[in-house]
């Protein structure tokens, strides 16, 4: 399996038009089926929103994306910081002194 390309990440990401965070939970079952309520962080507060039956679909759905995104923006950054280390490196690398070869070095005074 190869790995995608930043720039593939990037439209992988920007192909996404719906998300949500958090977490779609049933919290009993009904006459009707379950009920299902989403559940959240805002600000470090935990939130419980109710999700009607029509929309329990289209809430999974962005759920998901949004789990998709995370782990999308999460590998594009550690391509970045890769491609980073491997550039300063390089850059290290070059910018090292090269030993002086036996022409270049001063001759031992005979004192």
């Amino acid at each position: 399996m190869t790995t995608p390309t930043s720039v593939q990440l990037l439209q992988q990401i920007a192909d996404i038009q719906r998300m949500e965070s958090g977490k779609l939970c049933v919290m009993r079952q009904g006459p009707k089926g379950p009920y299902h309520n989403l559940q959240y962080s805002d600000h470090g507060k935990p939130v419980s929103r109710y999700v009607p039956h029509d929309q329990v679909e289209t809430v999974a759905e962005n759920t998901l994306n949004y789990r998709k995104f995370k782990a999308l923006v999460g590998q594009y950054a550690e391509q970045i910081v890769d491609q980073t280390r491997a550039e300063r490196a390089s850059d290290f690398k070059k910018k090292t002194e090269p030993k002086l070869s036996a022409w270049h070095r001063k001759k031992k005074s005979s004192s």
